[in-house]
């Protein structure tokens, strides 16, 4: 082994062994700025979630989350830390910037983590969970949704941060921008708006300016450079990607159509849809193709509700349905409804339902059923509220016959109906400690006077159909309290505008103040004829109606002890008043629709049903489409295949940006060494790795013991070979050239004597390695590269070495500590 004379330090020049890395560049501005970016396009995104939120009190949160990670991971990084550190760094300011900003009552000063947190954690995550299953946008900004929405851009700090800067891939960070965005794309009418989706471009194209302009580190440095026409190259590119965005709303299905980003509102499920209870009913109202049709033909003396589930589960902070899976009987033979009344004073009704693309796990069905005949598949039922729900299928191509029994009810009956309650669940009694004032207040100066749970229900429906409350699908969302919690409803009684979920919530919750038991039914109000007629056996040719999203509605459903559970309806302009809950002044007709048709655009009556001498049930054709059904799952697979395949690629992506970045430095002094870096991994890739006490020279004759004679094909790769050695032998053992205007400039640090790029070298080498290679040796080198997968299992296990030497110095410590025992 040689042994080389000591250099100067005025030279500059660091010794090396034959892998080792090249000096390293001052850090500079670049970690400050590139945090600075990613904040800008985080932030910005975020702009995006309002309307998915209600208002901004949740953005002060999200913006010190992100500020917080982000000048985390810059500080490490002025520092000169390991990536692996950076990375661990920015999880722990993650976790510490949570604890303080939700969780500081359980923590240890404020910011360290107990058991306690831990347990509050999981409460705040159920909240989130229950949030977003039982609210429709905008939700409440609670606090476990905010923290949740905290975590979740917390993480996409980390996650941009690492494809920018370590993994040198600034491009691709628009994937965790895109995570973001595509969430409102989803939720909200107005997809992700304006200034969301401008904050978050500004952001991803300061990501790439500052990957562009600044020197970083060279293990951090972009692979990008500067070169001739690349702002008109810029220019091109995103004009294109501009006519882009603008086409694809027309030309990909699942786009409601728009001007982007405003418009083009990301919809995979089409306009195809199921009664997704409490969550979409507000959007299903609001849609104005009228998707979901569903057809029914009945032998009732007037038009049916549709009811698909019950929703008694209440919080305080939402709605939701309680499916009761382990009391659920399965749906064979007959239903026991539960009516005290007898038979004989119940009337029997037979309808006959076609769903068509109607798509729920819960079957729409008058109530209450007795039987159900025609279901494909298995079906369940709840003895508590006599909803039936899917076990391995749902409503969508059904064709069933539904036998119902409805008590004669009337007002006289339901006033007498002042029996002490028993038997009842407390699901359905149950009342949230958080109800505000105006609700307790409102409900007992409404039907406070009243002194049978019926005369209390019929104030609290007589109030909320006066002429003091209009219905409106629009204020809500204006106004910002479309949902169903308890907050919500406060300011729908003070605002006293809102539509049918609004009016059913007050109700329920108001009876549950006075002491009546509620729940909630969510279906269809009833629909209008289509003017044709179905033949029912037994029943012969029935008057046939439609529903569809449009008519999507809620009701209040009240027990009375000795009758059971009571229908009212509570809404204004809209569906039945029952002739029990009508009142004397002005009493419904018989048969009468009034379904708000009015307020719905371009909504006209069918005419009514004709005789036919033939009928034929007519299919649920028109309305919904199957487009996005069949394109979710086309959607999902791909999404899957691509994830997969940009893991399996990630090895191949980041040996090629190592690459890349070595033969195209910023800094023209550091040529030599970082080809020669390329040159070791290259050796390293194809099973020729350096051993740690070997001269540039030793290692350069074992790999061209690989390559052919030097006379041979390979005798541009033994040429290579020598000229990076000699290269690089300068650069660490030979006297530095001074600056002047006879060195050549940058152009001499990138070229040899013969006046050849280094990537020529490069490239020469790379092919003989790959000629004089197994198959097996190949795929390795391209796809698993030894160099990478190496450094990726050094990082690994760095923390395990760390505790190792740490346990080893304990331990050691603590046996010079003990005392010496004399003999």
């Amino acid at each position: 082994m040689t042994i080389a004379p000591a250099r100067s330090p005025e030279a500059g020049q660091h010794q090396q062994a034959a892998g080792a890395s090249p000096a390293r560049s001052r850090v500079g501005a670049f970690p400050w700025a590139m945090a600075l970016a990613v904040s800008v396009a985080l932030c910005g995104a975020a702009l995006s979630l309002n309307g998915v939120l209600r208002g901004w009190g949740w953005y002060w949160p999200v913006l010190t989350t992100v500020l917080a990670v982000s000048f985390t991971l810059a500080s490490l990084r002025a520092v000169r830390a390991q990536p692996l550190l950076v990375t661990a760094g920015g999880f722990l300011s993650l976790a510490a910037i949570l604890t303080l900003t939700f969780f500081r009552g359980s923590s240890v000063l404020g910011f360290i983590p107990t058991p306690a947190t831990f347990t509050e954690l999981g409460r705040f995550i159920r909240r989130a969970s229950e949030t977003v299953l039982s609210e429709t946008a905008p939700v409440a900004p609670n606090a476990g949704i905010v923290m949740v929405m905290c975590a979740v851009l917390g993480l996409g700090v980390i996650l941009v941060d690492a494809l920018a800067v370590p993994l040198g891939m600034p491009a691709a960070t628009g994937v965790g921008l895109f995570a973001i965005l595509v969430v409102p794309a989803v939720i909200k009418p107005q997809s992700v708006g304006f200034w969301g989706f401008t904050g978050a471009v500004a952001g991803y194209l300061l990501i790439l300016a500052f990957s562009q302009w600044f020197a970083p580190d060279p293990r951090t440095q972009a692979d990008s450079a500067r070169t001739p026409g690349q702002i008109r190259r810029a220019a091109l590119t995103g004009a294109a990607a501009l006519i882009a965005t603008q086409l694809v709303a027309l030309a990909i299905p699942g786009f409601d159509q728009g001007t982007f980003p405003q418009g083009s509102r990301l919809n995979p499920w089409g306009t195809s849809t199921g009664l997704n209870p409490m969550i979409t009913l507000g959007n299903s109202l609001r849609a104005p193709d009228g998707s979901g049709r569903i057809t029914y033909a009945t032998n009732a003396a007037s038009p049916l509700y549709l009811r698909s589930v019950t929703v008694d589960n209440f919080d305080g902070e939402s709605w939701g349905p309680d499916d009761r899976n382990a009391s659920r009987l399965p749906l064979v033979g007959q239903i026991d409804p539960g009516y005290a009344a007898p038979a004989s004073d119940q009337v029997q009704q037979v309808t006959a339902i076609d769903t068509g693309s109607f798509n729920s796990p819960y079957l729409p069905a008058p109530y209450a059923p007795d039987s159900v005949r025609g279901l494909d598949g298995r079906w369940t039922w709840d003895p508590a509220t006599l909803s039936i729900k899917g076990s391995d299928t749902t409503s969508r191509r059904q064709e069933y016959v539904v036998t119902s029994s409805v008590p004669n009810l009337s007002a006289d009956l339901l006033a007498q109906s002042s029996a002490p309650l028993r038997n009842i669940p407390e699901d359905f009694t149950r009342i949230p400690g958080n109800v505000p004032e105006i609700v307790r207040t409102t409900a007992g100066t409404v039907a406070g006077p009243g002194n049978t749970p019926y005369q209390k229900a019929m104030a609290i429906q007589r109030y909320l159909r006066s002429a003091e409350f209009t219905y409106s699908l629009q204020s809500p969302v204006q106004n910002g309290y479309d949902g169903n919690g308890l907050s919500v409803l406060a300011d729908f009684l003070e605002q006293k505008s809102g539509y049918c979920i609004h009016y059913a919530s007050a109700m329920a919750v108001m009876a549950r103040l006075e002491g009546i038991p509620s729940r909630i039914a969510v279906g269809y109000a009833p629909g209008r004829l289509t003017g044709a007629t179905v033949t029912v056996a037994g029943q012969g040719a029935l008057p046939e109606f439609e529903v569809d999203a449009r008519d999507a509605h809620a009701w209040p459903e009240l027990y009375f002890q000795g009758v059971g559970w009571v229908p009212f309806e509570p809404t204004p302009s809209r569906g039945v008043v029952p002739g029990y809950a009508s009142e004397s002044s002005s009493p419904s007709a018989p048969g009468a629709v009034d379904n708000g048709d009015d307020l719905v655009p371009d909504a006209t009556p069918a005419p009514a049903p004709a005789p036919s001498a033939a009928p034929v049930p007519v299919p649920g054709t028109g309305g919904g489409t199957d487009a996005g059904l069949q394109l979710l799952p086309f959607l999902i697979g791909a999404g899957a295949v691509l994830g997969a395949a940009l893991l399996a690629a990630s090895p191949h992506l980041v040996r090629a940006a190592a690459r890349t970045r070595r033969l195209r430095p910023r800094n023209p002094g550091e040529a030599v060494p970082l080809a020669w870096s390329e040159v070791v991994d290259l050796g390293t890739d194809f099973g020729v790795a350096p051993v740690p006490s070997e001269t540039p020279r030793a290692y350069a004759g074992r790999l061209r013991s690989r390559f052919g004679e030097p006379g041979g094909m390979d005798a541009a790769a033994h040429r290579a070979v020598g000229v990076l050695t000699s290269d690089f032998e300068r650069y660490r053992y030979g006297r530095p050239q001074p600056a002047g205007p006879n060195t050549g400039g940058p152009g001499r640090e990138r070229q040899d004597a013969g006046g050849v790029d280094p990537a020529e070298h490069i490239g020469a080498l790379e092919l003989a390695l790959r000629c004089n290679a197994t198959r097996w040796q190949r795929f390795r080198a391209a796809w698993l590269p030894p160099s990478v997968m190496g450094r990726l299992g050094r990082m690994v296990a760095a923390p395990f070495r760390a505790a190792g030497r740490l346990l080893a110095a304990t331990a050691k410590a603590a046996s010079r500590a003990l005392p010496v025992r004399s003999r």
